[in-house]
């Protein structure tokens, strides 16, 4: 069953609709906090993922207006490029330096440059895509298992290292994104035998819907932890607040102008809030400075511990 009027199964088009959707759900956590660069490095491998599934589910289309040839090339040429870019993705989204010749050299020299030769040359001139598939896939079908076996390697290494050198991702999450990579190492295998578009995108796809259900469940525990974090702040904060009114000699009600003062609100929310003239709020804030020996709101703020003084 096939949707456009092309070659691409509805299942192909299913994935790529939930490939997007992830995209979109990762960009937006990433927007918020642009520091977390292996969410960075994740999104740009969605990104391949889906071009990957759209050039080979509509393409070679005789019914497209683009020759045959050229779609043949870019529908292979996304193969390779997400398969050029699994290494780097470990590399630096998990910081596995071990892999840096793979990730930066290896991927060039023996992934990149046999398509280059193959796809970007052979088959234009032979018009033979079974002579480019046949003979084009040789070396990067060898390298790939190369790479996953350096990969697992480094993945095992940093995975016992985590006590001496912490990641900020665990030893799952590394290894079940491994697991979805791996499937990747048979695309020679899948050119060869020419096997079905849907068994083929099972394959190499199912996989990182199992990590994108772990970076959802890794951000409610990155949330939760903040939020924990963010009421043990909070705590300390009124603690030294608490103290600080205590050791100014400060009166309840002086104490309710200093908290709301400290929290940023002018003389007549104040009063509006304790149900005092503006006047008065003014008396109590002369009294507040003038115990607490400041001058200023921002000064105030820092003698009761709200903020940290500039160095």
């Amino acid at each position: 069953m096939f949707v456009f009027n092309s070659e691409m199964h509805v299942l192909t088009f299913v994935v790529c609709i939930l490939e997007f959707g992830m995209l979109c759900y990762q960009l937006v956590y990433f927007l918020f906090d642009p520091r977390e660069r292996g969410r960075f490095w994740y999104l740009v491998l969605l990104f391949l993922l889906i071009l990957y599934n759209v050039c080979g589910g509509l393409m070679p289309n005789e019914r497209c207006s683009f020759p045959v040839v050229l779609q043949n090339i870019l529908a292979y040429g996304s193969a390779f490029l997400i398969a050029s870019y699994f290494p780097y993705y470990f590399y630096r989204a998990f910081n596995l330096k071990s892999i840096r010749f793979y990730a930066v050299y290896g991927s060039a020299l023996f992934l990149l440059f046999p398509y280059f030769i193959f796809f970007g040359i052979v088959y234009p001139l032979s018009d033979d895509i079974e002579l480019a598939t046949s003979y084009g896939m040789i070396v990067p079908g060898i390298y790939s298992f190369v790479v996953l076996y350096k990969v697992l390697g480094a993945i095992r290494t940093k995975i016992a290292d985590r006590r001496s050198s912490p990641h900020p991702y665990s030893g799952l999450e590394m290894v079940s994104v491994y697991a979805a990579v791996s499937p990747w190492a048979t695309m020679a295998a899948f050119a060869y035998i020419h096997i079905a578009q849907w068994i083929e995108v099972l394959v190499t796809n199912l996989g990182f819907l199992v990590i994108t259900i772990l970076f959802i469940v890794r951000n409610v525990k990155e949330n939760r932890r903040r939020e924990k974090l963010l009421l043990e702040v909070n705590r300390d904060a009124e603690t030294v607040f608490e103290a600080q009114c205590t050791a100014f000699g400060f009166t309840k009600r002086e104490t309710e102008v200093a908290a709301l003062l400290c929290r940023g609100l002018s003389y007549k929310e104040i009063g509006e809030m304790l149900y005092i003239s503006e006047h008065t709020v003014d008396n109590h804030a002369h009294h507040i400075f003038l115990k607490a020996g400041v001058k200023r709101r921002l000064e105030l703020q820092e003698k009761m511990g709200i903020i940290s003084p500039l160095n």
